[in-house]
């Protein structure tokens, strides 16, 4: 188990847990607080994360702004990875693809979950992550799918 998840097995079941688990995401990964994100579900194969809507999020037309939303997306699906991938192997981001398919005016909900967990053999693979991110109505305001290599740690 791979030592992130770990500590969120840890955390999440304590009162305040998850924020705690989640600044400690942003410590490690600082950029990440730009969004201010809250792990709210962490399995392998699965992470939803929200970000509220403030002014350090908005665009020049006060709505969320779109590379706000894919560092969120990030997020989410650095955790799925850190979650999925077995501390045998390794993962890298690769590449993203985005759609940004309506305005994002309220505080937003990244979904990563991944439609079957992949056989984690001796060869590199690229893995795609797909993240939906939804507003506070369940409306869909961004599509992006991840592409992560995963290789199998030197020793």
């Amino acid at each position: 188990m791979a030592s992130t998840f770990a500590m969120w097995n840890r955390l999440a079941a304590v009162p305040g847990g998850k924020r705690l688990f989640s600044a400690a995401v942003s410590l490690r990964a600082p950029y990440f607080r730009t969004v201010l994100p809250t792990v709210r579900e962490l399995r392998p194969g699965r992470c939803e994360v929200t970000a509220p809507k403030w002014w350090g999020v908005h665009n020049h037309i006060k709505t969320f702004h779109a590379i706000a939303a894919c560092n969120l997306a990030e997020i989410a699906m650095g955790m799925v990875a850190e979650a999925t991938v077995p501390p045998t192997h390794r993962w890298l981001p690769k590449g993203m693809t985005v759609a940004y398919v309506a305005k994002a005016e309220t505080g937003l909900r990244a979904v990563a979950e991944l439609p079957e967990i992949p056989d984690f053999g001796d060869d590199g693979f690229e893995l795609p992550v797909p993240v939906e991110i939804l507003d506070k109505h369940g409306r869909t305001v961004v599509t992006a799918t991840i592409t992560i290599w995963v290789t199998k740690k030197k020793r």
